[in-house]
């Protein structure tokens, strides 16, 4: 009773006109998720289901594709909302601007200097072992693209609604600074994507 109640409960909640999902199976997990989100605002993303997604190192849950606007997915069910959500944050990092970016990055280079182990998912966590100081003291690709994995993941970690994870690896007192960090930067009226 109480799930079909949630479910009727879940259609009511109206997709933002941002989003566009074509695959009926992902709307109820989609509005699940909205009212953790923080207010977005911005031109379409297509969501969809497509198998066998891979990138330039594998197989991969989901993918952001920035310049068509959608985001495909190829996950359980359980770890839809931590996925969606960290892909959805890659277009509000890109939309961020340079002055939120590089506080961002001051952010994670503070937590570098004091020998912090641990992130909050996967992507992040490879490329956050990747990483070498001649690298981060030239703001190199890699960690260009690691303080992305690092805003996508904890993201993730703050809007998912997942309490834990076996990939949320990073101590709470850091897991505090970056809260505290997002909601600093972060607030205001809507998020661009």
């Amino acid at each position: 009773m109480f799930c079909h109640l949630l479910g009727l409960c879940l259609e009511q909640v109206t997709l933002p006109a941002w989003l566009v999902v074509s695959d009926p199976r992902l709307r109820p997990q989609v509005r699940a998720l909205l009212p953790r989100l923080p207010e977005i605002d911005g031109a379409p993303i297509r969501v969809e289901w497509k198998r066998n997604l891979h990138d330039r190192h594998g197989p991969v849950h989901a993918a952001a594709y920035l310049r068509e606007r959608r985001m495909a997915f190829d996950c359980a069910p359980a770890e839809f909302p931590r996925i969606f959500v960290h892909e959805l944050f890659h277009f509000v990092w890109l939309r961020l601007g340079n002055p939120r970016r590089h506080r961002w990055e001051r952010c994670l280079a503070v937590e570098l200097r004091a020998g912090v182990r641990g992130e909050l998912g996967w992507s992040a966590e490879w490329r956050k072992r990747e990483l070498d100081a001649a690298e981060i003291a030239a703001r190199g690709r890699r960690w260009r693209d690691y303080c992305c994995e690092g805003f996508c993941d904890t993201a993730a970690w703050l809007y998912s609604g997942t309490p834990r994870h076996p990939e949320f690896t990073l101590r709470k007192r850091w897991r505090k600074a970056r809260a505290a960090w997002f909601k600093a930067w972060l607030a205001g009226p809507g998020l661009s994507i």
